[in-house]
């Protein structure tokens, strides 16, 4: 079958009345990210991302609009593809948990990863009404993770049911993406660590604790008496004039 012969298929299958074929949809995702780390956002066009993933350009210009819509579905699928919520880290612990969701990569998966975002960052900043699509592409897959064991470490006790997990779950993913989207930095483990250990797990620690009740007939220290109960100086020497009087 032919280009063409593609073409007429997938225009009878967009006939009413009849499902739209995803089947090809991966391979269009995955040839969207090949480009945009190769040519960045500016070279990338939708017929080029046709040409790589050997499909017809009414099959992209049928599913898409435009080439930021694509970018950001291909975006959003490669961050589903590195958290399976069905597999999530087990280590007994929260801590342990969130820094199992780290994946070592090599130098060069990173910096097409890191191309794959300045791209994105790129087109977002031609169109700021997809930032909405692009917070739920890049942050949502990972504060559902985050979300999960959170939850998870709730229902063994190790947390409090009454912390705000799904504020806290969007932390450390809001960051990353603040990392990758602005700062253009890769995601490491020391930066990992540091969120983990120096705001979420003090966070969900200091959770608001009830001021102690004084006891039943305790006379409150005043600001003119000591702790120990023996006159402040500034009132003994008041004691002491009067005496004198």
């Amino acid at each position: 079958m032919d280009q063409n012969d593609e073409e007429a298929v997938d225009v009878e299958a967009a006939q009413p009345g009849r499902k739209r074929d995803h089947s090809r949809d991966a391979k269009i995702l995955e040839a969207t990210l090949e480009v945009l780390a190769e040519v960045g956002a500016a070279g990338l066009t939708m017929d080029i991302v046709a040409a790589r993933a050997g499909a017809g350009k009414a099959t992209i210009y049928r599913r898409w609009t435009s080439k930021t819509e694509m970018v950001i579905e291909a975006v959003a699928h490669m961050k589903r593809n590195q958290v399976d919520l069905e597999r999530l880290p087990d280590t007994g612990t929260l801590r342990g948990d969130l820094l199992g969701l780290f994946k070592p990569q090599s130098i060069e998966e990173g910096e097409r990863k890191l191309k794959i975002m300045t791209g994105l960052a790129s087109l977002l900043s031609q169109d700021q009404a997809l930032a909405e699509a692009a917070n739920a592409a890049v942050v949502e897959p990972w504060a559902e993770a985050h979300f999960a064991l959170m939850q998870r470490a709730v229902e063994r006790g190790e947390i409090s049911a009454s912390a705000d997990i799904g504020t806290l779950s969007q932390v450390i993913p809001s960051m990353a993406a603040y990392r990758t989207l602005v700062q253009r930095k890769p995601i490491d483990l020391a930066f990992l660590v540091s969120m983990v250990d120096g705001v979420i797990m003090p966070a969900l620690r200091g959770q608001p604790s009830e001021v102690p009740r004084a006891p039943a007939g305790h006379r409150p220290v005043h600001a003119t008496s000591r702790a120990d109960g023996a006159p402040s100086p500034r009132r003994a020497a008041s004691v002491r004039k009067r005496s004198k009087t």
